[in-house]
């Protein structure tokens, strides 16, 4: 089986982009706004049209097996509007990765978006935590390091502000994607820098902390690739040297995992030569951030797949390993229908 860890709805129906039009429109005219949940009629044909059409076509093209699928990260918005805002766009958004989940049950499992927002005591986030795992049986989360939207002007990842989160996520025994939504600071391209600085400034944050050793099983995701961390390990292992901190082989590849959302062979080459083969997990992000085709392979650069199929070192058990046994040891949660 081909797991692909890292999946977002990110061809939903219209209905869901007017709902969050609609809450933007009325924080715009009052901040302070609370207003109430509300509905989002989505009928299962139209989920059926947005999917079969897409991430499920692409998924049998591509020959992978099982997304593992969550709202779309540039639209979580935690620095839009206000808790309630963000707190009743998320419910909406993993009630509807739920729906996606029980039509297509072989094919996509469940990560949850948190309900952040800047200013707000990350601490409020646990309920939908709860609400997701325990009645919706997702398997993982996705957390914002920066809800802010590109100032950074929360707590870090270390700070026990986060404590909460680590401690439901080890009781649960999911983990947790480091992924930032849009900038709203055009300083950072959204894609292109915001989240690629997000996965390294995370990364470095977790490993330069107490972090792990206050929670020992706690498992985190850096996707991406791991933005620029496995191309400065060296930088990374002077550092944590230089200021007294364990090896990074101690203090971050028990807990850390590295996706290969990396969209050129060179690229992913690089990735499997720096991290060892047990802490990465297959990805592809496909209809997300590159969409198009590389002109030097005639594929397109989402197509991970082949990154990995044509790489020279890998045995046959590490490609196994990353496409599958790794994904099933850090989701441990997961399980498909008949298992």
């Amino acid at each position: 089986m081909i797991i692909d860890c890292h999946g977002h709805y990110t061809t939903t129906p219209r209905a869901v982009g007017e709902y969050r039009d609609q809450q933007i429109a009325e924080v715009t005219r009052d901040p302070s706004f609370r207003g109430q949940k509300g509905s989002l009629v989505i009928s299962d044909d139209e989920i059926r049209d947005s999917i079969e059409k897409n991430q499920l076509r692409l998924q049998k093209e591509r020959g992978t097996d099982l997304t593992i699928f969550s709202p779309r990260a540039s639209w979580m918005g935690h620095h839009i509007g206000n808790e309630y805002t963000s707190q009743y766009w998320t419910e909406h958004q993993n009630d509807l990765i739920r729906r996606v989940c029980d039509l297509y049950p072989q094919n996509f499992a469940p990560v949850a978006q948190l309900p952040q927002s800047p200013g707000v005591d990350p601490a409020r986030s646990v309920p939908e935590i709860v609400r997701c795992v325990e009645e919706m049986g997702f398997i993982g989360i996705n957390l914002n390091p920066d809800p802010s939207g590109g100032h950074w002007n929360g707590s870090s990842l270390a700070d026990r502000a986060f404590y909460p989160i680590y401690e439901k996520m080890c009781e649960y025994d999911i983990p947790a994607m480091v992924h930032v939504s849009a900038s709203c600071n055009d300083c950072f391209h959204t894609t292109g820098s915001h989240y690629l600085g997000a996965d390294t400034t995370g990364f470095q944050q977790l490993v330069m902390s107490n972090v792990f050793k206050d929670f020992p099983t706690l498992k985190m995701i850096i996707p991406h690739g791991g933005g620029a961390v496995p191309y400065h390990w060296g930088r990374f292992r002077g550092l944590m040297q230089d200021q007294g901190y364990e090896p990074l082989e101690i203090s971050a590849l028990n807990n850390i995992y590295f996706d290969t959302c990396v969209y050129h062979q060179k690229g992913i080459d690089l990735l499997l030569d720096i991290i060892p083969v047990k802490n990465i997990l297959f990805a592809s992000e496909m209809i997300g951030a590159v969409r198009g085709i590389d002109p030097e392979t005639g594929f397109p650069f989402d197509d991970t797949k082949r990154y990995i199929d044509n790489n020279t070192r890998l045995s046959a058990a590490e490609k196994h390993m990353i496409f599958e046994g790794n994904a099933r040891r850090v989701f441990s949660r997961l399980k498909l229908a008949g298992e």
